[in-house]
């Protein structure tokens, strides 16, 4: 195959950024509606959680199926896919007359999206092969996505103040079938050498597990922690784990290779990577609450609000970047941690009348400490691995986020609808203040574990795993693997090999 000019390689990024674009806007804006979505469906605090858990659940429960699927059968054809689905999706949420409606066009929009930006940075990585353009290519892919997340709210509260939260939706269908037609004209198909097999049963038991279990903590305080719906979530979800971690080291090409988290490095990547976006999935779902319906700020202003925390992860995303290529990942990991537990301590003083400046330093504390955390957990999920094995590892890692996410939503949403029937008034922001010390103990763990999955004896479990996968893949493939260095960037973000 010929290899594209330059003008149809950027012509590529910017269809790959912008299903980057509407995906990562679409979770800030939503968490913006959610009070509006709330009085106008006559929702819960728990219908609200599963507004947000809905979709960030089935994307990280499918980013692993999308890429090999992708991989095997045709990356522009699986993202098409993802665009169309996105866009249906997106198009019924806007017309949900109900709860339940709504929540079920969310997992519609979450299978598309599952399928957009994990083949989109494959579809970059083989576009883009020089290692300069192709960093660099990254880089404006990043920015995007920062870009994107600094403008959700913003774009949220103006929407849904002088439309309609419906509206949050509507935007998301022209763009995509604008893309999809730009995709067919300009985006080249490509196919992996040797994709990996699907692996059926393991996807199953990886929905099964989360959903039960997301399930389990979100109605837990309306049904009882004792009731037997509840108990019987909590049992299906320990039996699926077992059954997984049974299962998947008996297959050749396992939906999750366990072998990755004899890594210390590795594992303390995914459990950073789960603290981290737990305590970002709680931050925006409680913060949005107390801002329209405790200190009775329209959407736009609540949006205006969050615009500082906004930048400085913005910001300090790019500063993490350099200082990951610099000095390697303990001392944005440090730092992360220490303004992540920093943050969530400022956040516990939040009253109801906390004066605003007060409350931009928390958002910018907290901000800072989470636009530090991305660079250096990509960078450790996939250093020293294979190449062959560096799109499962990073894979791995990015559905660490989604369902920390998730859970981050789960049990915050929780833990205030245990105390309050109602998000409203002094009794919410009262009972809010235990989600703000749960963040705290996520940014401790942030810290702890940087500091000790990233030292010397940490990083030796590492080069013993990359070791043996390299060997595995070399009696595999029969010819000789390639290692990723320490110091090189990711060749996808979540894409499977």
């Amino acid at each position: 195959m010929t290899e594209p000019s330059r003008r149809r390689r950027m012509a590529v990024l910017l269809i790959c950024c912008t299903s980057l674009f509407i995906v990562a806007l679409d979770g800030t804006i939503v968490n913006v509606a959610l009070p509006a979505i709330g009085r106008d469906l006559r929702a819960p605090i728990s219908g609200l959680q599963w507004t947000v858990d809905a979709y960030t659940l089935v994307v990280g429960g499918l980013l692993m199926l999308s890429g090999s699927t992708a991989d095997r059968v045709g990356r522009r054809r699986v993202f098409q896919i993802g665009l169309a689905l996105f866009s249906l999706g997106s198009l019924l949420c806007s017309v949900a007359p109900s709860l339940g409606w709504l929540v079920a066009f969310r997992m519609l929009q979450a299978a598309g999206g599952s399928m957009l930006n994990p083949v989109a940075v494959s579809i970059v990585t083989n576009v883009f092969t020089e290692p300069r353009e192709r960093a660099r290519a990254l880089g404006v892919w990043g920015g995007i996505g920062g870009i994107s997340m600094a403008a959700g709210p913003l774009a949220g509260g103006l929407l849904v103040e002088t439309l309609d939260w419906r509206a949050i939706f509507w935007i998301n269908a022209p763009i995509g079938v604008a893309a999809i037609v730009l995709t067919a004209l300009i985006v080249p198909e490509s196919k992996a050498a040797r994709p990996r097999r699907i692996d059926p049963l393991g996807q199953a038991l990886v929905m099964v597990l989360l959903i039960a279990l997301c399930f389990g903590i979100i109605e837990g305080p309306n049904d009882g922690w004792g009731s037997p719906l509840i108990l019987g979530c909590f049992g299906v979800a320990a039996l699926a784990a077992a059954v997984l971690v049974w299962y998947e080291p008996r297959r050749h090409e396992p939906l999750i290779d366990l072998r990755f988290f004899r890594s210390v490095p590795f594992s303390g990547a995914a459990a950073i990577a789960w603290c981290a976006f737990a305590a970002l999935g709680g931050f925006l779902f409680i913060n949005t609450l107390y801002l329209q319906n405790v200190r009775d700020l329209s959407p736009l202003q609540a949006g205006l609000y969050t615009l500082p925390m906004a930048l400085a992860m913005l910001v300090f995303s790019v500063v993490s970047g350099r200082t990951v290529a610099a000095y390697g990942p303990r001392p944005p990991l440090v730092i992360a941690g220490s303004m992540l537990t920093i943050g969530g301590l400022l956040l516990t003083l939040i009253t109801p009348g906390t004066p605003v400046p007060a409350l931009f330093a928390a958002y910018v504390v907290f901000g800072v400490g989470f636009g530090l955390v991305n660079a250096p957990i990509t960078n450790t999920a996939v250093s020293g691995m294979p190449r062959s094995q560096a799109g499962l590892a990073a894979a791995i890692s990015s559905t660490s986020r989604q369902v920390g996410q998730s859970f981050g939503v789960a049990i915050a949403g929780s833990i205030v609808a245990s105390s309050v029937a109602v998000p409203h008034g002094p009794a919410f922001t009262g009972a809010s203040h235990a989600v703000w010390w749960i963040s705290v103990g996520y940014g401790a763990l942030v810290l702890t574990l940087g500091v000790l999955t990233t030292g010397r004896r940490a990083r030796a479990t590492a080069a013993r795993v990359a070791e043996r996968l390299f060997h595995d893949d070399d009696r595999d493939t029969g010819h000789p693997g390639e290692r990723m260095s320490s110091g090189s960037p990711p060749r996808g973000d979540v894409r499977p090999p």
